[in-house]
């Protein structure tokens, strides 16, 4: 939807890259919108931990004379947008939201920041995210906590929490996230905006502030990915940010586009798929996208991927496995209180494994992985929860083990796709009664991002979400 020139921070990403395109509006005026969105409402939710004024606009008049050269343009030219701060921007810091870490100047961009430039974005702010990234809230002593723009009191999400908020205020039609183990879907859905955790190889990733590898469950588990307030804005953030780079060599050159499917296609339909139990308003969901998905012809039913809860249990021995080998004193010296509790809450889920243990859990992997590759084959599409709960209150995850539990038996939706290795995207359906943002999650084969969002597109459709209002 387009609107006035005077409200150009309101306008999807696709619209205002096409009309600096055709000089309908300029560079400096989208990028100036959004900056003046920013100083209007960021003070009240803290999203944006570094704005970038004076590059952004810079930028915004070069693209401007470039346009005026005629010269040929990326898709995403002169269209303002965000990135995280645990992804290296040249010359600026990489703290990951930790204070020992806020004088670690990148040397240059990392793979996802130099696509997004590539494509002709212009980047206005740094999103805040928690230490180390590796919390659903998003606070640090750093850079304090970021709110959700439609609830104070409520997580906006994390570890992409600054992302999010931001794109769902009107900083920026789109948004750099990544995701290990939801940080991309979670916080679009705590902030009712769309997300999308790509397959596995798709979008390089590639940090040159790094002082070693990271661990293999980060190698083969995380991905980077885009946040919007359109699915359409997804598409295009999506294929800008999949060009490859040599420094990632898991980048896999795959087509964004695959064959056509059988129609009509088919839907599973899996409103607790964790069988951890959920909130009744997310089970009504889940059921209303879909009953929206049938009605536009596709072919739904309920069923039971296989063994979500197995996938899930072994992303967790996974990633938390090697966090116990490989974090501690990374979490001990650089992280804050809270991500330290997190971390120790988060071990108790985890039992200690040997090598032994270690092997067999990568070789069922495979398993799992072809498991489903044969169920999709079948039924293309699993359409679930996010969250087994509506966005948490703030400081839920700190209040002890309790309530850390509650927080991570809520989420397993989220954890079994990174060990799959599958797309899937977090796509909002309304509010829930308690005016809180509300969403579904569609689970698609490897490489088929387009299936999945062709289906949130349906939900998106028929479920328009209002913008946040922000005192």
């Amino acid at each position: 939807m387009q609107h006035l020139p005077s409200e150009l921070w309101r306008w999807d990403a696709v619209d205002l890259a096409r009309a600096i395109r055709l000089r309908a509006v300029s560079a400096r005026e989208a990028v100036g919108a959004v900056l003046d969105r920013c100083a209007a409402v960021n003070p009240a939710i803290n999203a944006v931990v570094l704005v970038l004024e004076e590059e952004a606009l810079a930028a915004a008049e070069a693209a401007d004379a470039a346009i005026a050269r005629g010269e040929a343009v990326g898709p995403l030219h002169g269209v303002p947008v965000t990135t995280k701060i645990n992804v290296d921007q040249k010359g600026l810091p990489t703290s990951n939201g930790c204070v020992p870490w806020r004088d670690l100047i990148a040397p240059e961009d990392s793979a996802v920041v130099a696509n997004l430039r590539a494509a002709g974005a212009i980047i206005v702010g740094r999103t805040n995210t928690p230490a180390l990234s590796m919390r659903w809230f998003t606070e640090n002593a750093l850079h304090g906590r970021t709110l959700n723009p439609w609830s104070a009191g409520h997580t906006p999400g994390g570890s992409s929490g600054g992302a999010s908020a931001a794109c769902a205020a009107g900083i920026g039609p789109i948004a750099h996230g990544n995701d290990l183990g939801g940080s991309v879907r979670y916080p679009a859905y705590a902030c009712g905006i769309a997300g999308i955790r790509p397959s596995f190889g798709r979008i390089p990733a590639f940090n040159p502030t790094m002082a070693a590898e990271r661990p293999l469950s980060g190698q083969l588990m995380s991905t980077q990915g885009p946040l919007a307030r359109r699915i359409a804005d997804l598409r295009v953030a999506l294929a800008v940010m999949a060009r490859g780079d040599a420094r990632d060599p898991w980048w896999m050159p795959a087509p964004l586009d695959g064959p056509p499917v059988p129609r009509p296609v088919r839907v599973a339909l899996s409103v607790d798929a964790a069988g951890t139990g959920v909130h009744p308003e997310v089970a009504a969901a889940v059921r209303r996208a879909g009953e929206i998905l049938a009605a536009a012809g596709y072919a739904v039913e309920e069923r039971d991927p296989p063994d979500f809860a197995g996938a899930a249990r072994d992303w967790d021995a996974f990633a938390h496995g090697e966090a116990r080998m490989f974090m501690g004193e990374t979490f001990e010296r650089n992280a804050d209180q809270g991500a330290q509790d997190t971390y120790r809450y988060m071990l108790e889920h985890c039992l200690p494994t040997d090598l032994d243990g270690y092997m067999r859990l990568a070789a069922r992997r495979t398993t799992r992985q072809r498991d489903w590759a044969r169920f999709m084959a079948e039924v293309p599409l699993v359409l679930c929860p996010v969250s087994g709960e509506p966005p948490f209150p703030q400081g839920l995850d700190v209040a002890g083990q309790q309530g850390f539990d509650s927080v991570y038996r809520a989420q397993q939706p989220l954890l079994a796709t990174p060990l799959l290795g599958l797309p899937s995207v977090s796509v909002p359906t309304g509010l829930t009664a308690d005016g809180l943002p509300m969403g579904v999650q569609i689970i698609a084969p490897r490489w088929r991002e387009d299936l999945a969002l062709d289906a949130a597109e349906v939900v998106e459709a028929a479920c328009p979400m209002p913008m946040p209002v922000i005192n």
